[in-house]
């Protein structure tokens, strides 16, 4: 199951004011990966320390470079750890593979270049299975588009997953973005207050 490409499509087709901010999205694409290692048998949870086991046979890039990456000798890593090191810039480098796959393409604004535009998903089999899975409040994926404020249905009409691994995952990508949000608010907190000094009573 394509956990985290399903969840940068929806995240893409979100509504304008609901898009999720870049971080957010990064830690729950790091936490997707963990599932989908999971549901190819590539590691296991020992607790919240992620255990290796065999290489994911998979045709997905970004997951055998998230397999390489994952810690295969004591002390394991914890999940909160490897959200925070995995999750560093991923969404840049899942749209960057979009893109290269034609599964986007940048909007062309008039004496821009290309590039420049913003990022509008192309139609494909992988939108419509992604799509269908989110309209079907498929549990996993609707709890991480709750978790980055992307989901409009009620919580409480959404099946919870918080038991097994899978609900370890998710417990911590909510932990991690509720940590990143108190960040985000608190920098907006002292630059006002730093911009509030500058321009004097």
């Amino acid at each position: 199951m394509a956990t985290a490409r399903d969840l940068l499509t929806v995240a893409l087709d979100a509504a304008p004011g609901r898009r999720a901010e870049t971080g957010d999205l990064s830690l729950a694409l790091a936490g997707a990966e963990l599932l989908d290692l999971m549901d190819l048998r590539a590691l296991t949870l020992d607790g919240v320390l992620i255990v290796p086991s065999d290489p994911p046979v998979t045709d997905d890039r970004l997951l055998r470079e998230a397999a390489d990456a994952l810690t295969r000798q004591p002390p394991y890593e914890s999940v909160e750890d490897w959200l925070w090191r995995r999750g560093q810039g991923l969404s840049s480098a899942y749209l960057a593979a979009f893109e290269e796959e034609g599964l986007i393409a940048r909007q062309r604004r008039r004496w821009l270049p290309a590039w420049t535009g913003e990022a509008v998903l192309a139609d494909s089999p992988a939108r419509r299975r992604a799509a269908d899975r989110w309209a079907s409040a498929e549990p996993v994926l609707a709890a991480l588009g709750t978790a980055i404020g992307i989901r409009e249905t009620p919580v409480d009409e959404v099946p919870e997953v918080t038991e097994g691994a899978a609900g370890t995952v998710l417990a911590a990508v909510d932990d991690a973005v509720t940590e990143l949000t108190a960040v985000r608010q608190r920098r907006a907190v002292e630059k006002a207050a730093f911009d509030n000094i500058w321009r004097g009573p």
